[in-house]
């Protein structure tokens, strides 16, 4: 069984919110369009098995997997079209996963910074925000794969937004709904919570530090007590 995450923890100084799946709900809708675009390319794939393979993982892994198996000739233009195909997805239903908007404001009561450190490209995430109201909440405080050299799993991103926003590792606490995510927040050497609100089963984020959640709510404390520094 996966330990349920309790309320956040009062020595974090910096809450890091992975964008797909756990701020917006896009994880139900990127890995259809990535298998539809795969099989047409020549690798039958299914939404489960893109979610298995890719869940996390930054857009050039999946680009450079796509042009190793497929049948047919693979250029940068597939990327776009991927691109556009979710963006125009998306912004037909955009929708926040539940519960955002409340931790949002208990981390502002209690005077908690919080960023977005997503493998997305800085285009998709600034639409996803954009569609769903979130862009004011995180402001330039949204950090992608594109600014740093390897993406998830590596830890490169995570520690960087830290870096950038000047907090230790330590006392930051990441929120993922990915394997790939989880893993890059341990090599960060930082607390990361699992979140299965979305597709990802709780089995494949038990190695998370900090626990599991299924609602966002759930690290919400009631006690009044600050954490900011």
């Amino acid at each position: 069984m996966n330990p349920r995450a309790q309320a956040l923890p009062h020595d974090v100084r910096l809450v890091i919110f992975d964008c797909d799946g756990v701020l917006v709900d896009t994880e139900r809708i990127g890995p259809e369009i990535v298998a539809a675009m795969a099989t047409e390319a020549g690798w039958p794939l299914t939404a489960d098995e893109v979610r298995h393979r890719f869940l996390g993982r930054p857009e050039t892994y999946l680009y450079d997997e796509i042009r190793g198996h497929a049948t047919v000739p693979v250029g940068p233009e597939w990327l776009i079209r991927y691109r556009a195909r979710v963006r125009d997805a998306f912004a037909a239903r955009p929708r926040t996963m539940p519960g955002v908007t409340e931790l949002l404001d208990h981390l502002d009561a209690r005077g908690v910074p919080y960023c977005v450190a997503s493998s997305g490209s800085h285009e998709r995430i600034a639409h996803s925000l954009s569609l769903t109201g979130l862009q004011s909440r995180f402001g330039e405080r949204v950090f992608s794969a594109d600014d740093v050299h390897a993406g998830k799993p590596a830890p490169d991103l995570f520690l960087y937004a830290a870096r950038v926003l000047g907090h230790l590792p330590r006392h930051c606490l990441v929120v993922e709904d990915s394997p790939a995510g989880v893993d890059a927040a341990l090599a960060a050497s930082m607390r990361v919570v699992g979140y299965t609100g979305g597709p990802t089963e709780a089995s494949a984020l038990a190695h998370a530090n900090a626990g599991v959640v299924e609602e966002l709510t759930h690290l919400i404390d009631t006690d009044g007590e600050s954490g900011g520094e």
